[in-house]
C-alpha cells in the first residue's frame, strides 16, 4: 500500500528574506518528498512563514507599518524562491491566519483540560516608555562579572559570563533608552515537568527510528536533568504590547511564539485541505498517515519536548510526530555564514546573477548525509563538482552517445533493451540496473551524498564502456551493416543507461529529468521510479541540458573583486616603498628575530599625506595566529587561522619562503580587520596582516608589545 506522508520544514522567521540555511532545508525536505512520490507514495509537503513575537512587532513599528502589512511584505517574496530552486510544497500558510488562532487557542484548551496549563507570578524589567515587558534582548548594561559595558541582558561577551537581566549593572532598554523598572505579571506555564509528559517523552525518545541517534541521545540528557536546559515548565505567554494569538479567556495576554509556531505546520495543512477537499482531521487520525518534520539543530529542543507533548496531551485528532529529521548548519569554506566578511550566499542573488538553481541542488546534495552535520560550501569544490561530475560525467553521456543515434539511425535506439535475452549484451545496463536497491534505500534514508557518489561512479563505467568500444571507429564503417549494428547497439546502451541515471537523480535536478524525458526521448510525463526500468525506442536530437559553471560567477555571487591574473591570485606580499602587507595572517614575535635577517634597509619614500579621518577607516586589530600550515599546491603560501578576540578568520599569507609554520603559532601580529574578503584559488582570504620590507630581501612581520590581546585595537 502507498504511504501516506503528512512533511514539514522549519517556519522560517517573517521579518526578512530567506537565508541559504533556509534553501538547503528546503532543498533536502524537497528531494526526499519528490523521491516518495516517484515510488507512487501519497505526501502532503507544507510550510508557512513564522509571522509572530515582539522582533516583527518593533521593527513594523520603526518601519511605520502593521505588522501585518511587514509580514505580507515578506510573504509576497517567497515565491520567487521557492520556484526560483524548484522547491515543490503543496502550500505555503502565515501563522498569523484564522486557522492558526482556532487550532493554537484548541490546543490549549485541551492540555488546560488536561491539568497541564497553571499560572503564577513572574517578576521581569519592564520599559515605561515603551509600555512593555523586556526579553532579554532588549536589555543592556555593565556585566556583573567583569563591568564591561553594554552587555546584553543573558550573557557578556567580553567574559562570557551567564547571568540574568536583573544582575546588570546600570541596565537599559535599548529601544528606548529609558532605565527598566521591576513589574509582577501573571504568567500561564505548560506543566511540562509533570510525571506523565515525563513518561511519555521519554517512551516517544527511545522509540527506535524516531529520531537521529544523536538527537535522541541530547533528549535524554534533557529528561534526565544533565543539562542545563534540563526539563522544566514553560512559559507559554506574553503580555500586550505583543504581535501574536491571544490566550482565551486571559485579556491582554498572548501566546509565546513558541507555542503557536509549530501548530503552524497544523494551519497550513489544515488551509491547504480546504482549498482541496481534504479531509483534515481525518488524515491527522488515519493511523498510516506518518508526521515528519525536517529541522536544523539549532531548534531540536522544541521538537522532541514540547511539540510532542503538546500533541500528545491535547488528544485526537492531533498526533505525536513519527520522525524528525535533523541537519546541520551551512558554512563557507570552514567558516560561519557572514555577509560582512564575504560568506554570506544570498539566495537570490544566485538566481538574479543566473546561477542554475540544479547547480547548488545538486551540489547540496552530495553534501547531505542522515547524521547532523555541517555542509561546507566551497566555491572551488562548487565548481569542480558541478562541471566535472554532474556535466563532464552524467550530461556527458547523452551528448556523446545521441549524434551517432541521430546521425546514422535517426533517433531510433534498436529493440536490444527490449529483448530479455539480449540483455546480458547491454554493457553497462545491467551494472546501472543493479544498483536500483541500494540507491532507493540510500534515498529513503536521506542518505543524498551517497546516492550521488553512486551515480558518479555509475555514470563512470558508462563512458568507460563508450570510450573501450570507440563508436567513432564503429561509424567510419557504418556500411558494414555487422559494424553499424554494434554502433547503434553501444550508442543504445549508453542512452539506456543515462535513462536510468536520469530517473536516479531526477529527485535532485527534477527540471533536468523534465527535460531529458521531453526534449530527448519526446515523452511528455512526470518521471516515476519504474521509468528506470521502462526503456525507450527512439531519442530526439539531442539539445544542451545543461551549461557548466562560469567560476566568475561565484565572484559575482559573493560580490567580491574580480580575481586578480597573477599567479595564485597575488598570493605573494603586496609590496609598497613603505613597506608591505598580506591577505593573509602571520606574526613574530618582537623577541625571536627574523631569520636570515639582510641588515639595515634603505629608506622607503614617504608616501602622500592622508587625513586623521582616513586613517580611522582602518580597523587594525591584534590578532593570534591559532594555526598556521601549508597550502598544497601554492610556492609561497600559508594558510593561517586568526584569533581576533570575538572570532577566528581564515587568510592566506605569502610569507612561505619567511616562516616555518611552525614557529608561527601562538604568536601575536597586526591585522587590517575590515579589509573585504577576497576569494583566492585556495579559498577565501578575510583580512591582512601588516609586514615591513626594504630594497633589500625579506619580509618582517609586524607584532604587538607583550601585554597585548587578541581582539584589541590598534589606534
Amino acid at each position: 500500500m502507498p504511504r501516506k506522508l503528512f512533511v514539514t520544514t522549519a517556519l522560517p522567521y517573517a521579518n526578512g528574506s530567506f537565508h541559504i540555511g533556509h534553501i538547503m532545508e528546503y532543498i533536502q525536505a524537497d528531494i526526499w518528498v519528490r523521491f516518495q512520490r516517484m515510488l507512487g507514495n501519497s505526501v502532503h509537503f507544507v510550510c508557512a512563514d513564522d509571522a509572530h513575537g515582539a522582533p516583527i512587532m518593533l521593527k513594523a513599528e520603526a518601519e511605520g507599518v502593521t505588522p501585518q502589512q511587514l509580514v505580507g511584505r515578506i510573504g509576497a517574496e517567497r515565491n520567487k524562491y521557492l520556484d526560483g530552486f524548484h522547491l515543490g510544497f503543496d502550500n505555503w500558510h502565515s501563522t498569523d491566519s484564522p486557522e492558526n488562532t482556532e487550532l493554537s487557542q484548541d490546543i490549549y484548551r485541551k492540555l488546560k483540560a488536561a491539568g497541564l496549563i497553571y499560572t503564577k507570578p513572574v517578576e521581569q524589567f519592564y520599559d515605561p516608555v515603551k509600555g512593555m515587558f523586556l526579553a532579554d534582548r532588549y536589555i543592556k548594561g555593565e556585566c556583573p562579572k567583569c563591568g564591561a559595558k553594554d552587555q546584553f541582558g543573558d550573557a557578556c561577551e567580553h567574559c562570557s559570563s551567564v547571568y540574568t537581566p536583573t544582575d546588570l549593572g546600570n541596565p537599559y532598554s535599548t529601544l528606548s533608552g529609558a532605565a527598566p523598572e521591576l513589574k509582577i505579571s501573571e504568567h500561564y506555564f505548560f506543566r511540562l515537568s509533570d510525571a506523565k509528559c515525563v513518561d511519555f517523552l521519554k517512551q516517544w525518545v527511545n522509540e527506535p527510528g524516531r529520531l537521529q541517534s544523536q538527537v535522541a541521545n541530547k533528549a535524554k540528557e534533557w529528561l534526565d536533568g544533565k543539562e542545563d536546559k534540563a526539563l522544566g515548565d514553560w512559559d507559554i505567554s506574553r503580555d500586550a504590547p505583543y504581535f501574536g494569538i491571544p490566550i482565551p479567556d486571559a485579556p491582554g495576554k498572548y501566546f509565546y511564539v513558541w507555542l503557536d509556531a509549530p501548530v503552524g505546520y497544523l494551519a497550513s495543512f489544515k488551509h491547504y485541505c480546504a482549498k482541496k477537499g481534504i479531509d483534515f482531521e481525518g488524515v491527522l487520525a488515519d493511523p498510516q498517515t506518518e508526521q515528519i518534520h525536517f529541522i536544523g539543530k539549532d531548534i531540536i529542543y522544541f521538537h522532541t519536548l514540547f511539540w510532542p507533548a503538546m500533541l500528545k496531551f491535547a488528544g485526537r485528532p492531533y498526533k505525536v510526530p513519527d520522525h524528525i529529521y535533523v541537519h546541520g548548519f551551512i558554512t563557507v569554506s570552514g567558516e560561519k555564514m557572514s555577509k560582512s566578511r564575504g560568506t554570506g550566499i544570498s539566495p537570490l542573488r544566485y538566481l538574479e546573477i543566473g546561477m542554475n538553481p540544479e547547480w547548488l541542488r545538486y551540489y547540496i546534495a552530495a553534501k547531505l548525509n542522515a547524521n547532523v552535520e555541517d555542509l561546507d560550501f566551497n566555491p572551488d569544490d562548487f565548481v569542480a563538482r558541478v562541471n566535472s561530475d554532474l556535466i563532464g560525467k552524467y550530461i556527458n553521456i547523452a551528448s556523446r552517445a545521441a549524434g551517432f543515434i541521430s546521425k546514422h539511425f535517426n533517433g531510433d535506439l534498436g529493440s536490444f533493451g527490449k529483448n530479455e535475452g539480449q540483455r546480458t549484451t547491454a554493457g553497462p545496463v545491467l551494472a546501472v540496473w543493479g544498483e536500483e536497491t541500494a540507491i532507493r534505500e540510500a534515498y529513503e534514508q536521506r542518505e543524498f551524498g551517497k546516492v550521488i557518489r553512486d551515480a558518479m561512479r555509475l555514470a563512470d563505467r558508462i563512458n568507460e564502456y563508450f570510450d573501450k568500444c570507440k563508436p567513432w571507429e564503429l561509424a567510419k564503417h557504418a556500411d558494414n551493416p555487422e559494424r553499424k549494428a554494434e554502433l547503434q547497439l553501444v550508442c543504445a546502451n549508453c542512452i539506456w543507461g543515462f535513462q536510468v541515471l536520469t530517473v536516479y537523480l531526477a529527485p535532485i535536478i527534477p527540471s533536468v529529468a523534465r527535460a531529458v524525458f521531453s526534449k530527448f526521448f519526446g515523452i511528455d510525463k512526470s518521471v516515476s521510479w519504474d521509468d528506470h526500468r521502462n526503456l525507450v525506442d527512439r531519442v530526439l536530437p539531442y539539445q544542451h541540458l545543461m551549461q557548466r559553471v562560469d567560476p566568475g560567477q561565484l565572484d559575482a555571487l559573493f560580490d567580491l573583486p574580480p580575481a586578480a591574473p597573477a599567479k595564485e591570485q597575488k598570493e605573494v606580499t603586496e609590496t609598497s616603498k613603505n613597506g608591505s602587507h598580506s591577505r593573509s595572517a602571520a606574526t613574530s614575535s618582537p623577541s625571536t628575530p627574523h631569520p636570515a635577517s639582510p641588515g639595515p634597509a634603505a629608506p622607503a619614500a614617504a608616501a602622500a599625506a592622508i587625513s586623521i579621518d582616513d586613517f580611522a577607516k582602518i580597523d587594525l586589530r591584534i590578532a593570534k595566529i591559532v594555526k598556521a600550515e601549508h597550502v598544497d599546491g601554492a610556492d609561497k603560501l600559508l594558510k593561517l587561522t586568526l584569533d581576533i578576540g570575538t572570532e577566528q578568520r581564515t587568510v592566506f599569507a605569502g610569507i612561505k619562503s619567511a616562516y616555518d609554520p611552525a614557529t608561527l603559532e601562538g604568536r601575536l601580529t597586526v591585522m587590517v580587520a575590515n579589509l573585504a574578503p577576497r576569494k583566492m584559488k585556495f579559498g577565501l582570504s578575510q583580512g591582512m596582516v601588516l609586514a615591513a620590507s626594504g630594497e633589500a630581501t625579506g619580509i618582517y612581520l609586524l607584532a604587538p608589545d607583550s601585554g597585548a590581546r587578541p581582539g584589541m585595537k590598534v589606534k
